[in-house]
């Protein structure tokens, strides 16, 4: 397996790198807010806490035919990517939400990952018309 700094041939297995950054502002960002919501700042925290937990214990992995999804070592999903008719970064200037469609599902993930790396992978693995 390579990582997300190897070459980028699709034949290739890609891990992505975990990215912090949406955790930590969701962790840090209601900070101002405790003094006027505390409630609503609580929340936002506690959610940006369960987020950095995820990104640090998930790892998408791009294959040659799937895409696979990680908890620690264990495999716990797969998505064919023959299955897939759309994906999207939502806000590629601040990448915060990926989605995908596929045949019988549509799925909306948090950018816990490298979104560089996220959007070199789909678009050699899953180009998709737009």
């Amino acid at each position: 397996m390579t990582t997300a700094t190897s070459s980028r041939l699709p034949a290739q297995t890609v891990e992505l790198a975990p990215s912090y950054t949406l955790p930590l502002v969701l962790v840090f960002a209601p900070l101002p807010l405790l003094l006027v919501q505390p409630w609503v700042a609580s929340v936002i925290a506690i959610f940006g806490l369960f987020l950095m937990f995820q990104a640090l214990t998930i790892r998408l992995r791009f294959t040659e035919t799937a895409l696979d999804v990680y908890r620690s070592e264990k495999l716990i999903r797969s998505f064919p990517y023959q299955e897939w008719q759309n994906w999207r970064i939502f806000w590629p200037a601040v990448p915060i939400l990926f989605y995908f469609k596929e045949v019988k599902s549509i799925h909306f993930l948090p950018v816990l990952f490298d979104p560089k790396m996220l959007q070199t992978c789909l678009e050699e693995r899953c180009p998709i018309n737009r």
